[in-house]
């Protein structure tokens, strides 16, 4: 095999897909596979399907994540969990919509969102925001209501919460995509969180948005599959000044501090595999050269500096 797994997808998914098991299975599946905030057109935002022992698991719900649902043939209704890494619109955009189709399709079972704080508040103003396309219904005069808020229950997690979750034991780590000053307001309202899902096949973790983090490091430790964003950051700065030029000088200040110090890039990736010492890693939430592009193997090569394990930058919709 080439260093860290340059011959691509094959590699990391035949690694992945051998402690998959009839009976204790674990799969990881794609579904967004593109960072926000500039949406595009070939690549749907950041959204991730587990399945563990036959149930489905959401792991982020970015924009257009019910129809990447469908294309891989699962219906909305079928979700059993949610878990939210974060607040920012490009992991949250779609689950409005999927809690719409759900409550349309008349899902059975309540959907459980996990998430950290903020999520109930969230969640509230999206049921609130159902209001009147559920009132309405379908326009059958005497029908009876159906509160929306009886399809969705949250439990909030905080740094070194742990969870049993159908088979498999969820823990959370507060990461580094915010830096409130400890002890704040803020600090104590918000939190970007990461994710280890050890299930009875293997143990995948998801960093979610971060930026470097020791927490997330002892997280990553000995897991079997590695899942992390990563950004080419002066690519994504010049694509939001395209995207919105007339930013206003503050706002843009912001949003780039925030880009730089806040999201890993591939030098990043590859030190968190190596010293996490992980089976196979895949990149996610990936803004930068697209493949077929120049200078979009560079990115591999870098990583392969620091991590000697198969390594891919995922596209939509592959499994794992």
């Amino acid at each position: 095999m080439a260093a860290a797994g340059l011959t691509g997808v094959p590699a990391v998914a035949s690694q992945a897909q051998s402690a998959v098991s009839s009976t204790g299975g674990a799969e990881w599946i794609t579904l967004g596979t593109r960072g926000g905030p500039v949406a595009s057109a070939t690549r749907a935002q950041p959204a991730n399907l587990l399945v563990v022992d036959g149930a489905n698991y959401l792991v982020d719900a970015g924009d257009g994540v019910s129809g990447q649902l469908a294309r891989v043939g699962i219906p909305t209704a079928a979700i059993t969990g949610v878990f939210i890494s974060h607040l920012h619109f490009d992991h949250t955009a779609g689950l409005a919509g999927l809690l719409g189709l759900r409550w349309q399709t008349n899902a059975e079972r309540p959907l459980i969102v996990y998430g950290p704080p903020g999520t109930a508040a969230m969640t509230e103003g999206l049921v609130a925001s159902m209001g009147p396309g559920t009132t309405a219904g379908y326009g059958i005069p005497g029908a009876a209501p159906r509160d929306p808020a009886d399809g969705v229950r949250v439990i909030e997690l905080r740094d070194g919460d742990s969870v049993e979750v159908g088979s498999m034991q969820v823990r959370a780590r507060g990461n580094t995509h915010y830096s409130f000053p400890a002890g704040s307001d803020l600090a104590d309202r918000f939190e970007s969180l990461s994710f280890r899902f050890d299930t009875p096949a293997r143990a995948i973790v998801y960093t979610g948005d971060t930026g470097p983090s020791a927490a997330v490091e002892e997280l990553a430790r000995g897991a079997d599959l590695l899942v992390a964003e990563m950004m080419d950051v002066a690519h994504t700065v010049a694509a939001v000044r395209r995207n919105s030029p007339n930013l206003p000088p503050a706002i843009a200040a912001e949003m780039e501090s925030h880009l730089g110090s806040h999201h890993l890039v591939p030098a990043d990736v590859g030190q968190l595999a190596a010293r996490a010492g992980v089976g196979a890693l895949i990149v996610t939430h990936f803004v930068g050269i697209e493949p077929g592009e120049v200078g979009h193997a560079d990115y591999l090569q870098t990583i392969s500096a620091a991590y000697a394990g198969p390594a891919v930058i995922a596209s939509d919709l592959e499994r794992f």
